[in-house]
């Protein structure tokens, strides 16, 4: 089994009104300022990466807060550090300078292992494809997933039928993914990203494989989940559509958030078409 399949499955106390970061000179206006709402907090973050003798900068002293409860997507041109931030905020990378709090969890201080169970307890991930172990049902899948968590917290809440059922796939419980459409394979990762009950859903181009009807399913399901749990769900993407469902919006580029905009009145997935 390939290590990020492996990854996926397993894969600072919050003070309201604090501020985290200020200018140089200890008088100027806070770069971050956090509440009890905020779950997730970058601050000053860099990414690196050397390739050959070339160090390419993928993210270049980033300053974000993301509330919990939020459903948000970041939208940018390719090489814009999109991927690179959800890897950060995922605990799947950590930053080269900077911090990355989630959760009241300063995540960049993590090693490997400390990395790998805040995913497995903190972060459900939606991937453009689908990572399924195909020799395993939709609910095989899905249990699979439940069990790491029994195993890390010692209680199982939820039954995979119950999480199949929240996306639609009650029917389906016994198929296999060649048995299944792209959009319901994708509902089934829907699913078991859901297994943990994790503070956050991280989707990195989930629509990005699917055609249109079969997207705005998968959109359907996330948007679902996040009105009835009230789970923050951040969806990075290219596709400038999506942001209309999103309450606040994240533009990228060149390793920094250009721009922000907050939707007032956000869409229902249903009412949007590209």
């Amino acid at each position: 089994m390939q290590c990020g399949l492996l990854d996926e499955l397993e894969v600072c106390e919050h003070v309201q009104g604090t501020c985290v970061g200020e200018e140089p000179g200890g008088g100027g206006m806070p770069k971050v300022v956090t509440t009890e709402r905020s779950l997730v907090v970058l601050e000053d973050v860099v990414k690196t990466y050397r390739m050959g003798e070339t160090t390419v900068t993928a993210l270049n002293h980033t300053d974000l807060v993301l509330d919990r409860g939020e459903f948000v997507v970041i939208l940018g041109p390719s090489g814009s550090g999109k991927t690179t931030l959800l890897n950060l905020i995922g605990g799947i990378d950590s930053p080269s300078e900077g911090r990355v709090v989630v959760d009241g969890e300063d995540i960049s201080r993590y090693g490997q292992r400390e990395l790998t169970l805040f995913r497995r307890r903190k972060v459900g991930f939606v991937f453009q494809f689908f990572n399924l172990i195909p020799t395993l049902t939709a609910r095989e899948n899905v249990d699979f997933a439940l069990e790491l968590t029994r195993r890390h917290d010692g209680h199982g809440k939820l039954t995979a039928a119950d999480l199949l059922a929240k996306v639609g796939l009650a029917e389906r419980l016994d198929h296999f993914p060649y048995q299944l459409s792209g959009g319901e394979q994708q509902r089934v990762a829907v699913a078991r990203a859901l297994a943990k009950d994790p503070a956050l859903i991280l989707g990195d181009e989930p629509t990005g494989n699917l055609d249109f009807r079969t997207g705005k399913l998968v959109l359907e399901a996330l948007h679902e989940v996040h009105v009835a749990s009230g789970k923050t769900v951040v969806i990075v993407t290219h596709n400038q559509p999506l942001a209309a469902i999103a309450d606040r919006v994240l533009h990228l580029r060149e390793g920094r958030v250009s721009q922000i905009e907050v939707n007032a009145h956000p869409l229902e997935p249903e009412g949007i078409e590209w």
